[in-house]
């Protein structure tokens, strides 16, 4: 009866243990990319924050998987530009916020706290937390471009 017990016990360990190791690998956390509901940039355009200046939702059918992550583009021409190069249009950092990742840590972002500088974009969390970026943005890219190397690992 002993043995019983214990081998249930053992496999419904197994099976937690299962449990966890697979959720915690299909999160956003475990990503290089900031992936919201399976897209990129919560489905936004990333050529379009630099070809129109403005938030532009991609479209289903101008998809490409790039990075570990599906990205969607508002055209066929704006998903051509981003194979041709995609580093020139994905965000910094995976697209998770700047300046969390100047602290050391991934945070997901609002898209409406995008900046394009020195031709490179940007997010973060929300927009008090952009107001505390913008207010010394030098400094927190450099800081980040120094952690994203081990931030971008992190789970």
């Amino acid at each position: 009866m002993k043995k019983i017990i214990l081998g249930i016990a053992i496999v419904v360990v197994v099976a937690i243990a299962g449990i966890f190791i697979f959720s915690g690998s299909s999160g956003s956390d475990a990503s290089e990319v900031f992936v919201s509901d399976g897209k990129a940039i919560k489905g936004y355009d990333p050529v379009a924050f630099f070809e129109v200046s403005e938030p532009v939702m991609g479209k289903e059918q101008f998809s490409y998987d790039w990075n570990g992550a599906t990205w969607l583009f508002s055209s066929k021409e704006n998903m051509n530009r981003f194979k041709e190069n995609p580093e020139a249009y994905a965000p910094q950092y995976g697209g998770y916020c700047a300046y969390g990742t100047s602290q050391g840590h991934k945070a997901p972002v609002e898209i409406d706290t995008w900046s394009v500088i020195d031709g490179k974009l940007y997010f973060n969390y929300n927009g008090k937390v952009k107001e505390t970026w913008d207010a010394n943005r030098a400094k927190f890219i450099l800081e980040a471009d120094k952690n994203w190397p081990k931030v971008k690992g992190e789970e």
